[in-house]
């Protein structure tokens, strides 16, 4: 399993982000598949720490839905499943736009410019992990704290449960990339005007696209 080539996190943070990060883009990215087994020793070998700061990051990415942990196999990488994936976009379909009028006149300048820093970001990212770990982050600017709302709780799980679904959306389809970024753009300049039909529509217009190139995957043989 060879990851040092990935590991894009930054090493001056600590072993358990470091793991983490690397994990998460290697998972985004497709390079670990789903159904890949992680074994803690061995990653804990490639990426030159102890097997804690793995097991902890492994119990991360199995709360954000991206590794299952099983008591007699261990940790995997979640298995892919179009019928999962359009369930979850059924569900974000029907709850985004709820999470669009709580927030469209409440948010603030300092999260529409921290918006705007991560879509810039995302405009001359080309690692495709980072790149679907930076619009993970985007969309969840545009939602209140988990802390106090159970609305943004139940979005944030499904947008990590769809971020694997999105890396290969984009491998089916790559002009999905520049068509999202200037659809970022246009949601924040919406969401600065306060336009709160625009910015359904447009959320509600992403969503559909994006599930679109998903299912192109679907049929390219990529999603079971």
């Amino acid at each position: 399993m060879a990851l040092g080539r990935f590991a894009t996190a930054n090493r001056s943070r600590t072993a358990h982000e470091y793991v983490l990060g690397t994990l998460r883009s290697a998972i985004l990215g497709g390079t670990l598949k789903g159904g890949s087994r992680l074994v803690q020793a061995e990653l804990a070998a490639e990426l030159g720490v102890s097997t804690t700061p793995v097991r902890e990051a492994l119990r991360d990415l199995a709360t954000e839905g991206l590794v299952v942990i099983d008591p007699h196999k261990g940790a995997v990488v979640r298995p892919l499943d179009i019928a999962e994936v359009r369930e979850i976009y059924e569900l974000r379909m029907t709850l985004e736009p709820l999470m669009v009028r709580r927030m469209v006149a409440a948010i603030g300048d300092a999260e529409l410019d921290e918006a705007e820093r991560l879509r810039q970001a995302m405009e001359t990212e080309t690692d495709l992990g980072a790149w679907v770990d930076l619009n993970r982050r985007f969309h969840a600017v545009f939602s209140e704290s988990e802390d106090g709302s159970r609305l943004a709780g139940i979005l944030a799980g499904l947008r990590d449960s769809a971020a694997p679904y999105i890396s290969l959306s984009l491998e089916a389809r790559p002009l999905q990339v520049p068509e999202a970024n200037a659809e970022h753009k246009q949601l924040v300049e919406l969401y600065r005007r306060h336009d709160e039909a625009g910015v359904v529509q447009l959320t509600l217009d992403h969503l559909a696209s994006t599930l679109a190139a998903i299912e192109q995957a679907h049929e390219a043989g990529l999603i079971g």
